[in-house]
């Protein structure tokens, strides 16, 4: 800032004098700070968890990729807020993780194993990108139905003849509610469809539970799980070594598609019929990541389906897989994954189905993955 004429000249002569009256005391000089470097996420070792319940007693836990381990746990952050993982979360919402030892180091104190007793089965499931038509034709031929007005979802008790299950899909004859169509009989219903695609594209559709449609004009939009009909899942790779078409090894998502392409009309629709249960889809053109039936987006590698009646929806779990049946197959699953889905043939407590992406490329790995499954439960823990 300038000084004004006069005052400020008298200002300055004052200042002078002052400073000759008075002996001047030398300024106090402080060091420069070094910089400081970036904040390192603390390391927590050693883990205060007890012996026997230690990530470090997983099988294949030294050799996890510690980046879809803290996938799993971000997507169970964001599900189950508020909840039992509350705590671990807001502390991992503080850090800053750098190094891969960082992660594993974090998850070692934050948590306790908890054995499933028992083996199971463990697929794998992918979100598929498909050709599709605004047009039928000869080969797009299948209509992509929307959830029928006429389905209903009822107690069990209600249906004629009774179940027991505690939900059925169903309709309405006369003043009884029966069983909604078989996959056969809504083939033969009249579909106002928006979009057509190849009828084995529809099939895999229907098994994943979404899918890309891809339009000839580039456009793209997202075809999600609406409802099913309620019929139980038969998968049609038993009927096709049943009938000696494909041998037991050969039984791969690969393989199968194929073969129903390959013999497209009658021949693999009755093939395609022999599993009654039919899936509905909601076109959302504007969805962009696969959303599982926790409403979140699926991480890749890092999310399962499971049997919500068995396991609860959001809990982390170590999966622990291998002896793959299928030809090609990867030798084992072990990692760290977050219940974030469902699926109509996954039953039963220790029964996953692996997400693995989406596209031609992922499609491959899930159609092999058929491996032997072990599971732990991941808790939190609390010091006792």
């Amino acid at each position: 800032m300038r000084l004004r004429s006069g005052f400020g000249l008298g200002l300055l002569a004052l200042l002078v004098v002052a400073c000759a009256e008075r002996p001047i005391t030398p300024p106090v000089v402080t060091p420069p700070k070094t910089p400081a470097g970036p904040e390192q996420p603390p390391v927590y070792l050693p883990t205060p968890v007890p012996e026997g319940a230690r990530l470090s007693d997983l099988p294949g836990w030294e050799n996890t990729d510690p980046f879809i381990a803290i996938e799993a746990l971000r997507a169970t952050c964001q599900y189950k807020k508020g909840r039992q993982y509350a705590a671990i979360c807001a502390d991992m919402a503080r850090q800053d993780f750098e190094t891969p030892q960082q992660i594993m180091a974090f998850l070692n104190v934050h948590f306790r194993v908890e054995k499933v007793e028992g083996q199971g089965l463990l697929t794998g499931y992918f979100v598929p990108d498909y050709d599709a038509q605004l047009t039928p034709d000869a080969e797009f031929s299948q209509p992509v139905r929307t959830k029928p007005a006429d389905l209903v979802v009822i107690p069990g008790s209600q249906l004629t003849p009774a179940s027991s299950a505690p939900k059925v899909a169903a309709r309405r004859l006369g003043e009884l509610y029966v069983p909604y169509f078989t996959r056969a009989e809504i083939e033969q219903l009249p579909a106002n469809a928006q979009y057509y695609m190849r009828p084995e594209d529809y099939f895999f559709m229907q098994l994943q539970g979404s899918g890309f449609l891809d339009l000839p004009d580039g456009k793209r939009v997202y075809a999600a799980y609406a409802a099913d009909n309620g019929w139980p899942f038969v998968g049609i790779a038993k009927t096709l070594t049943e009938r000696g078409i494909l041998d037991k090894t050969q039984t791969s998502g690969d393989n199968i598609h194929a073969w129903l392409a390959a013999h497209r009309g009658p021949e693999a629709t009755e093939i395609m019929n022999t599993n009654p249960r039919y899936g509905f889809f909601a076109i959302q053109p504007d969805q962009t990541e696969p959303v599982g039936a926790s409403g979140l987006a699926l991480p890749s590698g890092s999310a399962i389906a499971i049997d919500p009646t068995q396991n609860d929806m959001g809990d982390l779990f170590w999966i622990d897989a291998d002896a793959g049946a299928l030809k090609d197959s990867f030798p084992a699953y072990q990692r760290m994954v977050a219940a974030l889905d469902t699926g109509g043939a996954i039953k039963g407590k220790i029964r996953a189905d692996l997400y693995v992406g989406h596209g031609q490329r992922a499609g491959s790995e899930a159609g092999r993955i058929k491996h032997t499954l072990r599971m732990w439960r991941l808790v939190p823990y609390m010091g006792n």
